[in-house]
């Protein structure tokens, strides 16, 4: 039982007289601070998408000639795999899988957290330059220092010093959508110019390696891999349900969010800031994979036809689209082994495509 004195204040110094704060409607209130959408086809949405992504990854670890049994894919997933399956779980398809779920929910978070700051359906890391960057810096890596810096970390330069050229040639920093979007387009410009010339000068064999990687690929991927993706994620993951709700605000405009308080400018700084982070994690473990960031959180929000980020919705989209990619990747005996990159801008190209014909029915175009 709680004591309180004659000012209704208990003993804990909570005052009981005071208002009991409710969530607003459609929100999941944590503490003072957090926000999260809680609408109801976003939670049907989010549910039937984690569902497919089950799916998928246990498809992933049990098709094909080297695939897990069914029945044994529960003492793999404890660690008490044997023989072939300890191999297969633990070094070919347990990693890519894991690897494959994080790169993707990056991007599509990131490109979430793109579109929502610039207001534009095409925003995306692919848009202002960050893989161009990342596909570079890998590139003069492969070139210059093909036994001192590892390609990987080539490409997280890269993708540092494409944000860098951004920020500084915008005037504005990431504030402004507009001078951000075609900063962007220069930078990814100059970055694909670079790329493509090492491809030329550099020896075919090491060429075709490097071509790989600009592409984006998942091959021989590792649990450190993993990790570095993986942690990246989750630091991210408070902070942008901290400033979700602010997003959600601010599709009204900067006025209207400016009145009620919720200060879009810092919101879209740490927004774009938050989306070079996880763009960046997901390039230095599998090269710039295109369409993902772009795709993702279009699809996310046809889902629940609503209005909003939908930025859960859009990693659970991602990671969904890159796992299906890398599964036609290993499985479909068309090709050898080609790079899961050239299957997301299949997925994406189609996209764009259907987006085409939708508008031009409408005569929008």
């Amino acid at each position: 039982m709680t004591v309180t004195d004659r000012t209704g204040t208990d003993r804990t110094g909570t005052d009981r007289t005071a208002p009991v704060r409710k969530a607003p409607r459609g929100y999941l209130v944590v503490g003072r601070t957090v926000a999260i959408p809680m609408r109801r086809a976003s939670v049907l949405a989010g549910a039937g998408l984690l569902v497919l992504l089950l799916a998928a990854a246990v498809t992933t670890l049990t098709w094909g000639r080297l695939g897990v049994d069914l029945a044994d894919l529960p003492a793999a997933l404890l660690g008490d795999a044997e023989g072939k399956d300890r191999f297969v779980f633990n070094r070919l398809r347990g990693p890519r899988l894991t690897v494959a779920i994080g790169v993707g929910a990056a991007l599509g978070l990131s490109g979430a957290l793109f579109q929502s700051v610039t207001r534009n359906p095409l925003g995306s890391p692919d848009v202002i330059g960050l893989s161009a960057g990342a596909g570079a810096g890998a590139a003069i890596c492969a070139l210059m220092f093909p036994d001192t810096v590892p390609v990987p970390v080539g490409a997280l330069i890269g993708a540092v010093v494409a944000m860098a050229v951004v920020y500084l040639s915008t005037g504005t920093g990431f504030r402004n959508p507009a001078r951000l979007v075609v900063a962007g387009i220069g930078v990814a410009a100059m970055g694909a110019a670079v790329t493509q010339y090492v491809v030329y000068a550099l020896e075919r064999d090491k060429a075709s390696v490097l071509t790989a990687y600009v592409n984006g690929s998942l091959t021989a991927r590792s649990w450190t891999d993993a990790t570095t993706v993986w942690l990246v994620l989750l630091a991210a993951a408070p902070l942008t349900a901290l400033i979700s709700r602010r997003l959600d605000i601010g599709e009204m405009g900067d006025d209207i969010a400016e009145g009620l308080g919720s200060e879009p400018k810092k919101a879209k700084t740490l927004a774009v800031l938050l989306a070079v982070a996880l763009s960046a994690a997901a390039v230095s473990v599998s090269g710039p994979i295109a369409f993902i960031a772009l795709t993702a959180p279009q699809i996310a929000r046809r889902l629940t036809r609503g209005s909003g980020p939908h930025l859960l919705l859009s990693a659970l989209t991602g990671g969904l689209l890159l796992v299906l990619a890398d599964l036609c990747s290993q499985q479909l005996a068309l090709f050898d082994d080609l790079p899961v990159g050239i299957y997301t801008m299949a997925i994406g190209g189609a996209y764009l495509g259907y987006l085409l014909v939708r508008e031009w029915r409408k005569g929008v175009l």
